[in-house]
Protein backbone atom coordinates (compact mmCIF):
# COMPACT_ATOMS: atom_id res chain seq x y z
CA UNK A 1 0.00 0.00 0.00
CA UNK A 2 1.42 3.37 -1.05
CA UNK A 3 1.32 6.00 1.86
CA UNK A 4 1.26 9.52 2.11
CA UNK A 5 1.82 11.85 4.72
CA UNK A 6 -0.69 15.17 5.18
CA UNK A 7 0.67 17.74 6.87
CA UNK A 8 -0.99 20.82 7.55
CA UNK A 9 -0.45 23.29 9.91
CA UNK A 10 -1.85 27.12 11.23
CA UNK A 11 0.99 29.31 11.81
CA UNK A 12 0.46 33.02 12.53
CA UNK A 13 4.20 34.11 13.02
CA UNK A 14 5.80 31.38 10.25
CA UNK A 15 7.17 29.09 13.22
CA UNK A 16 4.84 26.41 12.78
CA UNK A 17 5.07 26.19 8.76
CA UNK A 18 8.74 26.58 9.44
CA UNK A 19 8.37 23.11 11.19
CA UNK A 20 6.04 21.92 9.52
CA UNK A 21 8.82 22.45 6.14
CA UNK A 22 11.55 20.83 7.98
CA UNK A 23 8.83 17.51 9.07
CA UNK A 24 8.32 17.89 5.25
CA UNK A 25 11.95 17.44 3.96
CA UNK A 26 12.52 14.87 6.46
CA UNK A 27 10.20 12.82 4.48
CA UNK A 28 11.57 13.49 1.36
CA UNK A 29 14.99 12.14 2.43
CA UNK A 30 12.85 9.14 3.73
CA UNK A 31 11.62 8.46 0.07
CA UNK A 32 7.98 8.74 1.67
CA UNK A 33 5.64 10.91 0.10
CA UNK A 34 3.95 13.52 1.76
CA UNK A 35 2.21 17.00 0.89
CA UNK A 36 2.05 20.39 2.93
CA UNK A 37 -0.98 22.82 3.21
CA UNK A 38 -2.10 25.64 5.31
CA UNK A 39 -4.93 25.02 7.53
CA UNK A 40 -6.71 27.33 5.03
CA UNK A 41 -5.67 26.06 1.87
CA UNK A 42 -6.90 22.34 2.72
CA UNK A 43 -9.67 21.41 0.75
CA UNK A 44 -8.39 16.79 0.50
CA UNK A 45 -9.94 13.99 1.29
CA UNK A 46 -8.66 13.03 4.97
CA UNK A 47 -8.87 9.34 3.88
CA UNK A 48 -5.91 9.96 1.21
CA UNK A 49 -3.39 10.78 4.24
CA UNK A 50 -2.09 7.93 6.34
CA UNK A 51 -1.00 9.62 8.93
CA UNK A 52 -1.92 13.29 9.14
CA UNK A 53 0.24 15.50 10.85
CA UNK A 54 -1.54 19.03 12.37
CA UNK A 55 0.73 21.55 13.86
CA UNK A 56 -0.50 24.58 15.20
CA UNK A 57 0.89 27.44 16.87
CA UNK A 58 -0.06 29.22 19.89
CA UNK A 59 -1.15 33.32 20.46
CA UNK A 60 -2.29 34.58 23.61
CA UNK A 61 -2.76 31.16 25.24
CA UNK A 62 -4.69 30.31 22.27
CA UNK A 63 -4.66 27.61 19.66
CA UNK A 64 -6.32 29.91 16.31
CA UNK A 65 -10.24 29.07 16.24
CA UNK A 66 -9.49 27.37 12.83
CA UNK A 67 -7.81 24.42 14.14
CA UNK A 68 -10.52 23.97 16.29
CA UNK A 69 -13.01 24.20 13.52
CA UNK A 70 -11.15 22.06 11.18
CA UNK A 71 -10.97 19.11 14.42
CA UNK A 72 -14.55 19.45 15.04
CA UNK A 73 -15.89 19.61 11.06
CA UNK A 74 -13.59 16.56 10.09
CA UNK A 75 -13.57 14.38 13.29
CA UNK A 76 -15.23 11.21 11.80
CA UNK A 77 -12.57 11.21 9.19
CA UNK A 78 -9.61 12.04 11.76
CA UNK A 79 -10.27 8.73 13.76
CA UNK A 80 -10.05 6.66 10.64
CA UNK A 81 -6.32 7.57 9.60
CA UNK A 82 -3.33 7.60 12.04
CA UNK A 83 -3.11 11.26 13.26
CA UNK A 84 -0.20 13.32 15.02
CA UNK A 85 -0.80 16.45 16.74
CA UNK A 86 1.17 19.44 17.87
CA UNK A 87 1.39 22.62 19.46
CA UNK A 88 4.03 25.17 19.04
CA UNK A 89 4.56 28.05 22.02
CA UNK A 90 6.98 29.70 23.69
CA UNK A 91 5.84 28.30 26.83
CA UNK A 92 7.82 25.22 25.75
CA UNK A 93 11.03 26.84 26.04
CA UNK A 94 10.84 26.05 29.64
CA UNK A 95 11.98 22.41 30.97
CA UNK A 96 8.83 22.07 32.88
CA UNK A 97 6.31 22.80 30.16
CA UNK A 98 8.03 21.23 26.81
CA UNK A 99 6.14 17.71 26.94
CA UNK A 100 3.16 16.64 26.20
CA UNK A 101 2.65 15.79 29.98
CA UNK A 102 2.87 19.57 30.88
CA UNK A 103 2.25 21.78 28.40
CA UNK A 104 -0.65 23.41 29.44
CA UNK A 105 -1.52 24.42 26.02
CA UNK A 106 -1.48 20.99 24.49
CA UNK A 107 -3.35 19.50 27.72
CA UNK A 108 -5.89 22.33 27.54
CA UNK A 109 -6.46 21.82 23.27
CA UNK A 110 -6.61 18.01 24.39
CA UNK A 111 -9.65 18.54 26.85
CA UNK A 112 -11.26 21.02 24.63
CA UNK A 113 -12.05 18.66 21.38
CA UNK A 114 -13.10 15.17 21.27
CA UNK A 115 -10.02 14.21 18.98
CA UNK A 116 -7.09 12.24 20.18
CA UNK A 117 -4.06 12.14 17.86
CA UNK A 118 -2.22 8.78 18.47
CA UNK A 119 1.35 11.13 18.61
CA UNK A 120 1.77 14.84 20.47
CA UNK A 121 4.22 16.78 20.63
CA UNK A 122 5.12 20.23 21.73
CA UNK A 123 7.59 22.81 20.22
CA UNK A 124 9.46 25.83 21.27
CA UNK A 125 8.84 28.52 19.14
CA UNK A 126 10.44 31.75 18.08
CA UNK A 127 10.32 35.41 19.38
CA UNK A 128 10.97 38.18 16.91
CA UNK A 129 9.91 41.52 18.53
CA UNK A 130 10.56 43.63 15.46
CA UNK A 131 8.20 41.33 13.19
CA UNK A 132 5.14 42.24 15.45
CA UNK A 133 2.61 45.02 15.05
CA UNK A 134 3.30 47.56 18.11
CA UNK A 135 0.16 46.50 20.14
CA UNK A 136 1.57 42.49 19.77
CA UNK A 137 5.35 43.29 21.05
CA UNK A 138 3.82 45.35 23.52
CA UNK A 139 1.92 42.59 25.14
CA UNK A 140 4.33 39.61 24.20
CA UNK A 141 7.03 41.75 26.16
CA UNK A 142 4.16 41.82 29.05
CA UNK A 143 3.78 38.12 28.86
CA UNK A 144 7.53 37.57 28.65
CA UNK A 145 8.23 39.51 31.48
CA UNK A 146 5.32 37.85 33.86
CA UNK A 147 6.69 34.17 32.59
CA UNK A 148 10.56 35.17 33.14
CA UNK A 149 11.28 35.33 29.86
CA UNK A 150 13.70 37.63 27.63
CA UNK A 151 11.96 41.10 26.66
CA UNK A 152 14.62 43.04 25.43
CA UNK A 153 16.17 41.63 21.94
CA UNK A 154 16.81 43.67 18.70
CA UNK A 155 17.55 40.28 17.07
CA UNK A 156 15.05 36.99 16.71
CA UNK A 157 15.58 34.14 18.99
CA UNK A 158 14.21 30.74 18.12
CA UNK A 159 13.76 28.75 20.22
CA UNK A 160 13.01 25.48 18.12
CA UNK A 161 14.74 22.52 19.44
CA UNK A 162 15.33 20.83 15.96
CA UNK A 163 16.53 17.51 17.02
CA UNK A 164 13.12 16.97 18.85
CA UNK A 165 11.68 17.60 15.72
CA UNK A 166 13.65 15.34 13.60
CA UNK A 167 12.65 12.77 16.15
CA UNK A 168 9.00 13.72 15.89
CA UNK A 169 9.63 12.91 12.31
CA UNK A 170 11.40 9.60 13.13
CA UNK A 171 8.47 8.36 15.19
CA UNK A 172 5.69 9.11 12.57
CA UNK A 173 7.62 7.15 9.88
CA UNK A 174 8.35 4.22 12.29
CA UNK A 175 4.34 4.45 12.67
CA UNK A 176 4.39 3.45 8.80
CA UNK A 177 6.53 0.48 8.93
CA UNK A 178 4.33 -0.92 11.80
CA UNK A 179 1.08 -1.06 9.56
Amino acid sequence: MSQKIGIIYSSIDGQTKKICEKLHAFFNNQQIKSELYAIDNFNRDISEFNPLILGASIRYGKHNKRVYDFVQNNITSLNKVTTAFFSVNLVARKEDKNSTATNPYLIKFLKQTPWKPDLLEVFAGKLDYKSYPILDRIMIKLIMKLTHGPTNSDLPIEFTNWNKVNNFGLRISNTLKAQ
